[in-house]
């Protein structure tokens, strides 16, 4: 057996585990604001006040678990070792696989790509990247990767200011995230990537128009798209 099918068993169990917990998180979002605290059980209740039920009422009503989730993030994650072997860069596609399905599923669901998943992602793969530049000696892949976030966020900007119905903050955000790992592979993958994700949008928003579901004004939610043009992007080696 090859070390890349080796790892790629080993990253799918892995990948089952994440998945469980990325389900988790989807089902339960929006999340308590950090620093929020809940009343113990143990807190006193003054005489006379109504009982309060025990049980957590974030569990009850979290959404029933759905394996399809789980499922995806595994596959990806498997796929994602097998496009990239045992290398140095493998752990920050593994992260930006589990984060997307995350962010694809809030942001399908709420039409919001929180900061605290965005933010966290761009400044981990950053490090883990430079991690990769410093064990392979990918030093100009890695100048590449921060030129083309700031590039990929300042397109989505500009597109954004001149069309905000049309994209949000968070999808810009979400751009300088892509772009990093886009960069890393090639210009060729940036310029493919963002391609590809517009035009998955294009065509989802066709799909929807036919089957009457969505309307010409409705707003779609595009991290999604761009997290599916991306990962295309990466796992297909369609780009030298």
């Amino acid at each position: 057996m090859s070390a890349t099918a080796a790892a790629t068993g080993v990253v799918a169990l892995l990948g089952l585990a994440a998945g469980v917990a990325v389900d988790r998180a989807a089902a339960s979002f929006p999340w308590p604001a950090a620093g929020r605290r809940t009343r113990s059980r143990n807190t006193r209740v003054p005489a006379g006040a109504p009982a309060i039920p025990s049980r957590d009422r974030h569990v009850e009503e979290r959404p029933a678990a759905r394996p399809a989730l789980v499922l995806l993030t595994a596959a990806l994650c498997a796929l994602t070792a097998w496009r990239f072997g045992v290398s140095a860069e493998l752990p920050a596609y593994l992260l930006l696989a589990i984060v997307g399905v995350l962010l694809a599923a809030i942001d399908r669901r709420h039409s919001l790509l929180p900061n605290r998943v965005v933010l966290p992602t761009l400044v981990a793969g950053g490090v883990l990247l430079a991690g990769a530049a410093a064990v392979a000696g990918e030093w100009p892949a890695l100048l590449r990767a921060v030129l083309a976030a700031a590039a990929v966020f300042g397109v989505l900007l500009a597109m954004a200011l001149v069309s905000p119905r049309g994209m949000g903050m968070g999808d810009v955000k979400l751009g300088a995230v892509l772009g990093l790992y886009l960069g890393w592979l090639g210009w060729p993958h940036v310029v493919l990537g963002l391609f590809t994700g517009f035009a998955v949008q294009a065509v989802l928003a066709l799909v929807l128009m036919a089957v009457r579901r969505v309307g010409l004004r409705t707003e779609l939610p595009f991290g999604p798209a761009l997290l599916l043009g991306t990962g295309l992007v990466v796992l297909a080696p369609l780009v030298p």
